[in-house]
């Protein structure tokens, strides 16, 4: 029975079709999902690929949305772009998504740092330093931190 369901093709786009009610999924997770439900690849990317000719599965909105998303939990671009290539998705949509006239990465840089320290540029060295690793942790690159952190900020 259950190498049945395994090989089953309608079962596997059900399956699919369940989590993708739940939340967004990229096409390699989705099959990844369905595999670990214990679909056989064949059949799982075949549920997959049905479902991105019926476009109810579109990596490209996936990654819009997902970017959308985590600019407004705080996150920077190198943070993002290093989440969605863990997730296996394409290099080439994720730099698009990423720069694609959206958020102002260096506003988004000094909202982080107020929200999180107030407005009030650092002033000392160990405080300096402190925010610049918040921010880096977040995934904000060298000049976006300079940026938050004032003109005159090095830590050299």
């Amino acid at each position: 029975m259950k190498s049945q369901r395994e090989a089953d093709p309608l079962t596997a786009r059900g399956a699919a079709v369940g989590l993708l009610a739940r939340r967004d999924y990229s096409s390699g997770e989705l099959q990844r999902r369905l595999e670990r439900k214990g679909f056989d690849p064949a059949t799982a990317a075949a549920a997959v690929a049905g479902l991105i000719e019926d476009r109810a599965l579109d990596d490209t909105r996936y990654v819009e949305n997902y970017v959308s998303r985590h600019v407004e939990r705080g996150h920077g671009p190198l943070r993002i772009a290093a989440e969605l290539t863990e997730l296996g998705l394409p290099t080439a949509l994720i730099d698009a998504a990423v720069a694609a006239g959206g958020p102002d990465w260096y506003l988004r840089a000094r909202e982080a740092r107020i929200h999180r320290f107030g407005p009030e540029v650092p002033l000392e060295r160990a405080q300096k330093a402190r925010q610049a690793a918040f921010l880096q942790y977040r995934g904000f690159s060298s000049d976006h931190i300079r940026s938050a952190l004032g003109a005159d900020f090095d830590l050299d």
